[in-house]
Protein backbone atom coordinates (compact mmCIF):
# COMPACT_ATOMS: atom_id res chain seq x y z
CA UNK A 1 0.00 0.00 0.00
CA UNK A 2 1.59 3.50 -1.41
CA UNK A 3 -0.21 6.76 -0.90
CA UNK A 4 -1.06 9.84 0.82
CA UNK A 5 -4.47 9.89 2.99
CA UNK A 6 -5.38 13.30 4.45
CA UNK A 7 -6.39 13.09 8.46
CA UNK A 8 -8.73 15.00 10.05
CA UNK A 9 -6.76 15.11 13.55
CA UNK A 10 -8.82 14.98 16.67
CA UNK A 11 -8.08 16.78 19.46
CA UNK A 12 -5.60 15.38 22.13
CA UNK A 13 -3.79 13.52 19.38
CA UNK A 14 -0.57 14.01 18.81
CA UNK A 15 1.02 14.07 14.81
CA UNK A 16 2.77 10.89 15.99
CA UNK A 17 -0.18 9.07 17.09
CA UNK A 18 -1.96 9.55 14.10
CA UNK A 19 1.26 7.40 12.45
CA UNK A 20 0.83 5.09 15.02
CA UNK A 21 -2.81 4.43 14.33
CA UNK A 22 -2.51 3.80 10.60
CA UNK A 23 0.37 1.57 11.46
CA UNK A 24 -1.04 -0.48 13.68
CA UNK A 25 -4.61 -0.36 11.35
CA UNK A 26 -2.92 -1.44 8.37
CA UNK A 27 0.32 -3.27 9.59
CA UNK A 28 2.91 -1.20 7.63
CA UNK A 29 5.96 0.45 9.24
CA UNK A 30 6.71 2.56 6.73
CA UNK A 31 4.80 5.52 7.65
CA UNK A 32 5.40 9.27 8.35
CA UNK A 33 3.55 12.94 8.41
CA UNK A 34 4.04 16.17 7.15
CA UNK A 35 3.77 18.97 9.32
CA UNK A 36 3.35 18.47 13.53
CA UNK A 37 0.43 20.23 14.24
CA UNK A 38 -0.05 20.48 18.45
CA UNK A 39 -2.08 18.29 20.58
CA UNK A 40 -4.62 20.51 21.01
CA UNK A 41 -4.99 21.69 17.44
CA UNK A 42 -7.05 19.44 14.90
CA UNK A 43 -7.26 19.56 11.01
CA UNK A 44 -5.56 19.04 7.68
CA UNK A 45 -2.36 15.97 8.51
CA UNK A 46 -1.44 14.51 5.45
CA UNK A 47 0.14 10.91 6.00
CA UNK A 48 2.19 9.19 4.08
CA UNK A 49 2.08 5.19 4.13
CA UNK A 50 4.70 3.16 2.44
CA UNK A 51 6.92 4.80 -0.62
CA UNK A 52 4.84 7.89 -0.07
CA UNK A 53 7.25 8.56 2.60
CA UNK A 54 9.78 9.69 0.22
CA UNK A 55 7.44 12.83 -0.40
CA UNK A 56 7.06 13.63 3.31
CA UNK A 57 9.62 16.49 3.22
CA UNK A 58 8.89 17.82 -0.05
CA UNK A 59 5.08 18.12 1.48
CA UNK A 60 6.24 19.52 5.09
CA UNK A 61 7.78 22.88 3.51
CA UNK A 62 4.38 23.71 1.63
CA UNK A 63 2.58 26.65 2.66
CA UNK A 64 -0.51 25.96 5.56
CA UNK A 65 -4.00 27.63 6.07
CA UNK A 66 -5.46 27.74 9.32
CA UNK A 67 -8.38 29.12 11.61
CA UNK A 68 -7.40 29.92 14.90
CA UNK A 69 -9.53 31.93 17.83
CA UNK A 70 -7.70 34.39 20.15
CA UNK A 71 -8.62 35.14 23.69
CA UNK A 72 -7.31 39.06 24.01
CA UNK A 73 -6.68 39.76 27.84
CA UNK A 74 -4.25 37.42 28.86
CA UNK A 75 -0.79 35.79 28.10
CA UNK A 76 -0.01 32.07 29.29
CA UNK A 77 3.39 30.64 29.39
CA UNK A 78 2.42 28.28 26.39
CA UNK A 79 1.05 30.97 24.31
CA UNK A 80 -1.98 28.92 24.09
CA UNK A 81 -5.04 27.67 26.28
CA UNK A 82 -3.15 24.89 27.90
CA UNK A 83 -0.68 27.02 29.56
CA UNK A 84 -0.37 28.92 33.53
CA UNK A 85 -1.31 32.31 32.92
CA UNK A 86 1.01 34.90 33.50
CA UNK A 87 -0.66 37.95 32.98
CA UNK A 88 -4.14 40.03 32.85
CA UNK A 89 -5.02 42.96 31.34
CA UNK A 90 -8.23 44.83 30.48
CA UNK A 91 -9.29 45.01 26.45
CA UNK A 92 -9.65 48.43 26.09
CA UNK A 93 -9.04 48.30 22.47
CA UNK A 94 -12.31 48.93 19.66
CA UNK A 95 -13.08 46.71 16.91
CA UNK A 96 -11.36 49.02 14.45
CA UNK A 97 -8.37 48.81 16.31
CA UNK A 98 -8.45 45.19 16.05
CA UNK A 99 -8.63 44.80 12.33
CA UNK A 100 -6.12 47.44 11.70
CA UNK A 101 -3.32 45.94 14.13
CA UNK A 102 -4.31 42.55 12.92
CA UNK A 103 -3.52 43.72 8.94
CA UNK A 104 -0.47 44.96 9.97
CA UNK A 105 1.31 41.71 9.84
CA UNK A 106 0.13 40.34 6.51
CA UNK A 107 3.72 39.95 4.48
CA UNK A 108 7.47 39.36 5.62
CA UNK A 109 7.21 39.30 9.75
CA UNK A 110 9.88 37.70 11.91
CA UNK A 111 9.11 35.68 14.61
CA UNK A 112 10.53 34.03 18.03
CA UNK A 113 9.25 30.47 18.59
CA UNK A 114 8.25 29.75 21.35
CA UNK A 115 9.50 27.61 24.15
CA UNK A 116 6.94 25.26 23.75
CA UNK A 117 7.59 23.64 20.60
CA UNK A 118 9.78 20.59 19.38
CA UNK A 119 12.61 22.96 18.04
CA UNK A 120 15.92 21.27 19.53
CA UNK A 121 18.40 23.06 21.40
CA UNK A 122 22.02 20.84 21.62
CA UNK A 123 19.89 17.89 21.36
CA UNK A 124 16.77 18.56 23.61
CA UNK A 125 13.69 19.75 22.32
CA UNK A 126 12.82 23.11 23.50
CA UNK A 127 9.69 21.88 25.55
CA UNK A 128 11.38 19.65 27.50
CA UNK A 129 13.29 21.88 28.47
CA UNK A 130 10.27 24.76 29.48
CA UNK A 131 8.33 21.93 31.57
CA UNK A 132 11.67 22.11 33.75
CA UNK A 133 10.95 25.75 34.16
CA UNK A 134 14.24 26.76 31.72
CA UNK A 135 13.95 29.46 29.26
CA UNK A 136 16.60 30.20 26.53
CA UNK A 137 17.51 32.30 23.86
CA UNK A 138 15.49 31.57 20.49
CA UNK A 139 16.95 32.76 17.27
CA UNK A 140 14.71 34.86 15.11
CA UNK A 141 12.77 33.25 12.21
CA UNK A 142 11.38 34.96 9.01
CA UNK A 143 8.09 34.07 7.72
CA UNK A 144 5.37 34.90 5.45
CA UNK A 145 1.79 35.77 5.81
CA UNK A 146 0.32 35.82 2.77
CA UNK A 147 -3.71 36.65 3.81
CA UNK A 148 -4.94 37.07 7.66
CA UNK A 149 -8.63 37.81 7.67
CA UNK A 150 -11.16 38.04 10.43
CA UNK A 151 -13.86 35.59 10.82
CA UNK A 152 -15.46 36.96 14.00
CA UNK A 153 -14.67 39.90 16.50
CA UNK A 154 -16.61 38.72 19.72
CA UNK A 155 -15.79 41.90 22.05
CA UNK A 156 -18.83 39.74 24.57
CA UNK A 157 -16.44 37.04 24.94
CA UNK A 158 -12.88 39.04 23.95
CA UNK A 159 -12.04 36.62 20.89
CA UNK A 160 -11.22 37.61 17.46
CA UNK A 161 -11.21 34.10 15.00
CA UNK A 162 -9.34 34.67 12.22
CA UNK A 163 -8.56 32.80 9.09
CA UNK A 164 -4.64 32.48 8.77
CA UNK A 165 -2.42 31.63 4.84
CA UNK A 166 1.16 31.24 5.64
CA UNK A 167 4.31 29.89 4.84
CA UNK A 168 5.83 26.53 6.50
CA UNK A 169 7.46 27.69 9.99
CA UNK A 170 4.94 29.49 10.92
CA UNK A 171 3.74 29.54 14.81
CA UNK A 172 0.04 30.59 15.17
CA UNK A 173 0.70 30.69 18.92
CA UNK A 174 3.37 33.02 18.39
CA UNK A 175 1.51 34.83 16.08
CA UNK A 176 -1.55 35.64 18.23
CA UNK A 177 0.80 36.65 21.35
CA UNK A 178 2.11 38.92 18.82
CA UNK A 179 -1.36 40.36 18.09
CA UNK A 180 -2.21 40.95 21.84
CA UNK A 181 1.55 42.59 22.62
CA UNK A 182 0.07 44.88 19.40
CA UNK A 183 -3.21 45.78 21.25
CA UNK A 184 -1.27 46.09 24.81
CA UNK A 185 -4.13 43.53 26.28
CA UNK A 186 -2.46 40.57 25.43
CA UNK A 187 -3.75 37.54 23.92
CA UNK A 188 -3.41 33.37 24.14
CA UNK A 189 -4.44 31.22 21.03
CA UNK A 190 -7.24 29.43 22.41
CA UNK A 191 -8.16 27.03 19.40
CA UNK A 192 -6.47 26.39 16.26
CA UNK A 193 -7.70 24.08 13.34
CA UNK A 194 -5.43 23.58 9.96
CA UNK A 195 -7.81 23.76 7.04
CA UNK A 196 -5.25 23.73 4.30
CA UNK A 197 -1.63 22.08 4.06
CA UNK A 198 -0.31 22.49 0.12
CA UNK A 199 -2.75 21.51 -1.89
CA UNK A 200 -4.54 19.21 0.49
CA UNK A 201 -7.82 20.96 2.68
CA UNK A 202 -10.16 20.04 5.07
CA UNK A 203 -12.56 18.43 2.85
CA UNK A 204 -10.45 15.98 1.59
CA UNK A 205 -9.76 14.84 5.46
CA UNK A 206 -10.93 12.01 6.97
CA UNK A 207 -11.94 10.70 10.48
CA UNK A 208 -9.98 8.68 12.02
CA UNK A 209 -13.39 6.56 12.74
CA UNK A 210 -14.02 6.84 8.63
CA UNK A 211 -10.43 5.35 8.28
CA UNK A 212 -11.05 2.54 10.17
CA UNK A 213 -14.50 2.14 8.46
CA UNK A 214 -12.75 1.82 4.89
CA UNK A 215 -10.16 -0.51 6.21
CA UNK A 216 -13.02 -2.77 7.67
CA UNK A 217 -14.33 -2.85 4.05
CA UNK A 218 -11.09 -3.28 2.31
CA UNK A 219 -11.19 0.29 0.69
CA UNK A 220 -8.74 2.00 2.00
CA UNK A 221 -6.63 2.11 -0.75
CA UNK A 222 -9.59 4.03 -2.54
CA UNK A 223 -9.03 7.20 -0.05
CA UNK A 224 -5.27 7.12 -0.90
CA UNK A 225 -3.86 9.75 -3.03
CA UNK A 226 -0.97 8.65 -4.95
CA UNK A 227 2.21 10.56 -4.65
CA UNK A 228 3.04 11.91 -7.93
CA UNK A 229 -0.61 12.97 -8.57
CA UNK A 230 0.69 15.85 -5.98
CA UNK A 231 3.24 16.84 -7.79
CA UNK A 232 0.61 17.27 -10.85
CA UNK A 233 1.74 21.12 -11.21
CA UNK A 234 5.10 19.51 -12.66
CA UNK A 235 4.77 18.58 -16.49
CA UNK A 236 5.27 14.93 -17.23
CA UNK A 237 8.23 12.82 -18.97
CA UNK A 238 8.21 9.84 -20.29
CA UNK A 239 11.86 7.60 -20.76
CA UNK A 240 12.42 4.73 -22.31
CA UNK A 241 14.50 1.45 -20.45
CA UNK A 242 17.65 2.89 -21.01
CA UNK A 243 16.85 6.19 -20.16
CA UNK A 244 14.89 4.74 -16.97
CA UNK A 245 17.95 2.81 -15.97
CA UNK A 246 20.47 5.50 -16.10
CA UNK A 247 18.18 7.57 -14.20
CA UNK A 248 18.07 4.94 -11.53
CA UNK A 249 21.66 5.21 -11.51
CA UNK A 250 22.13 8.70 -10.78
CA UNK A 251 23.36 9.34 -14.56
CA UNK A 252 22.05 12.88 -15.77
CA UNK A 253 19.86 12.48 -19.02
CA UNK A 254 20.35 14.71 -21.95
CA UNK A 255 16.56 15.12 -23.74
CA UNK A 256 15.30 17.79 -25.98
CA UNK A 257 12.82 20.33 -25.59
CA UNK A 258 13.47 20.48 -22.21
CA UNK A 259 12.74 24.11 -20.55
CA UNK A 260 15.78 24.81 -18.50
CA UNK A 261 15.35 25.04 -14.66
CA UNK A 262 11.96 23.44 -15.09
CA UNK A 263 11.22 20.07 -12.45
CA UNK A 264 9.57 17.25 -14.01
CA UNK A 265 7.65 14.03 -12.86
CA UNK A 266 9.27 11.42 -14.66
CA UNK A 267 8.05 8.42 -15.36
CA UNK A 268 9.03 4.90 -17.50
CA UNK A 269 7.59 2.88 -20.27
CA UNK A 270 4.70 1.07 -18.17
CA UNK A 271 3.82 4.57 -16.49
CA UNK A 272 5.67 3.98 -13.07
CA UNK A 273 6.49 6.97 -11.29
CA UNK A 274 10.45 7.74 -11.32
CA UNK A 275 11.12 10.85 -9.86
CA UNK A 276 11.11 14.39 -9.94
CA UNK A 277 13.90 15.92 -11.71
CA UNK A 278 15.46 18.96 -13.21
CA UNK A 279 16.57 20.47 -16.28
CA UNK A 280 19.63 21.88 -15.68
CA UNK A 281 22.00 21.93 -18.91
CA UNK A 282 19.53 19.84 -20.76
CA UNK A 283 19.71 16.83 -18.27
CA UNK A 284 17.62 15.65 -16.14
CA UNK A 285 19.30 15.96 -12.61
CA UNK A 286 17.66 13.34 -10.23
CA UNK A 287 15.67 15.68 -7.14
CA UNK A 288 13.69 13.30 -5.60
CA UNK A 289 13.90 9.30 -6.44
CA UNK A 290 10.55 7.10 -6.31
CA UNK A 291 10.69 4.03 -7.72
CA UNK A 292 10.62 1.07 -5.51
Amino acid sequence: MNGIIVIDKPCGKTSHDMVGFIRRLTGIRKVGHTGTLDPEATGVLPVCIGNATKACELLTCEDKRYVAELALGMTTDTLDAEGEILTEQPVLCDEETIKKTIERFVGEIWQIPPMFSAIKKDGKKLYELARQGISIEREKRKVIIHDISIIEINMENQTVTIDVACSKGTYIRTLCDDIGMKLGCGAYMNKLKRVKSGRFSIEDAYKTEEIEKLFRENKLENALVSVDNVFCDYPKVVVDDRYADFIKNGVRVRMKDLLEGQIYRVYDRENNFLSLSECIDERLTLLKAFWN
